[in-house]
């Protein structure tokens, strides 16, 4: 079922989700400063590719410049992709069989908004990160 879904989001939207977070990826990675968002933004890409069968934890060993770095991409950028995923995550809920891609975007959410110090696993293991 996850096959089915995830063909079903890259045909609708994941492709260009991918495409947009791909694109931000290489735009933020002009600058040094911009490096870790660049980063994180193309973690963000294959997460939005392929979401379903999995999900994002916060890795334990995330410290102070993962919380200042989400709190810059709050506010430079996060709340109005977050918005973003909100309002097509809402239009897609509108009918039956967009329920889970609405779903799927709801999901983005939390790592829209604070990418930094998130880890994207499978849901088979949910709390084994990656470092």
């Amino acid at each position: 079922m996850k096959t089915i879904l995830n063909i079903i989001w890259l045909v609708l939207s994941g492709f260009w989700l991918f495409l947009a977070y791909l694109a931000a990826g290489l735009i933020l990675c002009i600058t040094i400063i911009g490096i870790p968002f660049g980063v994180a933004s193309f973690r963000i890409a294959g997460y939005a590719l392929w979401p379903f069968g999995r999900t994002t934890v916060v890795r334990p060993d995330a410290g102070a410049p993962s919380l200042v770095g989400n709190i810059l991409w709050v506010v430079l950028a996060g709340w109005w992709i977050a918005l973003a995923h909100i309002s097509t995550g809402l239009v897609q809920c509108l009918t039956i069989i967009g329920i889970p891609l609405g779903i799927a975007n709801f999901k983005l959410i939390p790592v829209a908004l604070m990418p930094l110090g998130r880890d994207i696993v499978s849901t088979d293991r949910p709390f084994t990160a990656r470092y």
